[in-house]
């Protein structure tokens, strides 16, 4: 336990324990009798400058990832995100995603074997055992590997890597800096967060995420800074990203007191769905353990899927962003969803739980949004006068999926809301969103983003409460 740590837990007036377990004590968790003081200043000023440079860098990741998809599948120098339909490679295009899955493997071995999977579990154990400390490298092989990987077809978002990426160079900077460890975690909690700001130009669900996820606790020490990062990079997206909304959303009428209980209905069951798809990576994550050959070469047997699948459904391969616009459009409907969001699903988790660098918010997202359109169409069928919009299914779906999924529930919420910027959704996501939270707490122990971390032998925190009553007595080893 560090001297801050024991002179605050003597200290009158103040709580002795969060009562969250002795991780949060090993992490450096120091109690202050202000909210705020000139130290808060000087990582705030250094949050704002981080957020600085995490902005561009999304842009350039962005870019990279475009560049490398134009190369590889139409041979053509461009920087743009593009669909993959109109690819001309016939049968070739199950080897590009090969391609692009031994590079990684061959990064992850040779440069940095935190690289593989989509980043915020490893963000999560560095905070909880590592002082917050991440490697340099990561700084730039995160990023470099994920362009690789989604250009050529991975069926990730970029989003899960830019958070890391912004997570690492957080930490960088805690690092190049003399700074306590709970400011090294403030610092890495808000690259992320300004690099999922960039990417989605979502600032309030991107404070939420580094909160629920990376933090561990809600104080000013912490949030404020994290704020002033997210708030800078939403100021300087559209400089770099344009002012146009990444998804396109007529607008939603209020919905009904009869809409509402079926959107938690909805939520529900995206709930067991969430399970289903978090369990289901790790199985697949199991078995790829047992295989008798190097983890190195993993990646490209995902690959192998994701090219085979992307044959016939050139749709499940990249970003997929327009998968997740026409979803919310309310056009994408019946079998061909089905079919879709089945084979989106077989691509995404055999790939991920090969070890490749990708993501998974906007997996979860399209899978859940599919999800939630065909959960609705199935209510509708049951009870045609049900008044249930199908584009808001999809948009509760698709939030109640990574509620479920993550935990991160006001995240998810919020997430939904600010991209559609639409106050009329806010009922709807709540009601579906806490739902799916508590059939999957129910049903699940952990979640997609610590099961790992659970099965390492981890304690995550999932409640953050001061402990009244009596002060429990110190031990010798605490005293």
């Amino acid at each position: 336990m560090s001297n801050d740590l024991k002179n605050a837990s003597t200290t009158p007036g103040l709580p002795l324990s969060l009562g969250i377990g002795p991780v949060l004590e090993k992490a450096d968790v120091e109690r202050h009798p202000r909210a705020l003081d000139r130290r808060s200043l000087l990582v705030g000023a250094l949050c704002i400058g981080l957020a600085l440079v995490m902005t561009p860098i999304a842009r350039g990741l962005m870019a990279l990832i475009g560049l490398i998809t134009n190369l590889a599948f139409y041979q053509r120098v461009s920087f743009d995100l593009v669909s993959l339909d109109g690819h001309g490679l016939g049968l070739f295009v199950i080897a590009v995603p090969v391609i692009g899955s031994l590079l990684v493997g061959l990064m992850a071995r040779y440069g940095a074997k935190a690289i593989r999977g989509h980043g915020i579990p490893e963000a999560m154990e560095q905070i909880l055992t590592n002082d917050s400390r991440i490697p340099v490298r990561m700084t730039f092989l995160k990023p470099l590997s994920a362009a690789i990987a989604i250009g050529t077809g991975g069926p990730f978002g970029a989003e899960g890597p830019i958070i890391a990426t912004g997570g690492a160079l957080g930490s960088l900077i805690g690092q190049l800096i003399r700074v306590t460890a709970h400011e090294r975690k403030t610092l890495l909690a808000a690259g992320a967060a300004a690099g999922m700001t960039a990417i989605f130009g979502t600032p309030f669900s991107a404070i939420l995420l580094a909160i629920e996820l990376l933090v561990f606790e809600f104080r000013p020490r912490s949030f404020i800074p994290i704020a002033l990062a997210a708030l800078t990079a939403i100021t300087l997206r559209p400089f770099l990203f344009g002012t146009e909304l990444l998804f396109h959303i007529a607008p939603f009428a209020p919905a009904s007191s009869e809409a509402l209980v079926a959107y938690a209905a909805l939520g529900a069951v995206l709930g067991l769905f969430a399970v289903i798809i978090a369990k289901s990576t790790y199985i697949i994550e199991d078995l790829f353990e047992r295989l008798p050959i190097h983890w190195m070469w993993w990646p490209a047997i995902g690959g192998l899927v994701v090219g085979g699948v992307g044959f016939f459904a050139p749709q499940t391969m990249g970003v997929g962003y327009a998968n997740i616009d026409r979803i919310l459009s309310g056009d994408f409907l019946g079998t061909t969803l089905l079919v879709f969001c089945l084979l989106k699903f077989v691509s995404w988790s055999i790939a991920l739980g090969s070890g490749t660098s990708g993501g998974t918010l906007a997996p979860i997202f399209t899978i859940g949004g599919g999800l939630g359109v065909l959960t609705a169409q199935v209510f509708k069928a049951a009870l045609p006068v049900l008044d249930i919009d199908l584009r808001m299914a999809g948009l509760v779906g698709m939030a109640a999926c990574f509620a479920g999924a993550s935990r991160a529930l006001f995240a998810s919420v919020l997430f939904a809301l600010e991209i559609t910027q639409q106050f009329n959704t806010l009922l709807p996501l709540l009601a579906g969103c806490c739902t799916a939270f508590m059939v999957s707490a129910f049903v699940m122990k952990t979640t997609i983003m610590t099961e790992k971390l659970v099965r390492r032998g981890h304690h995550v925190p999932s409640e953050y409460m001061a402990r009244t009553g009596a002060r429990r007595p110190q031990t010798p080893a605490q005293s």
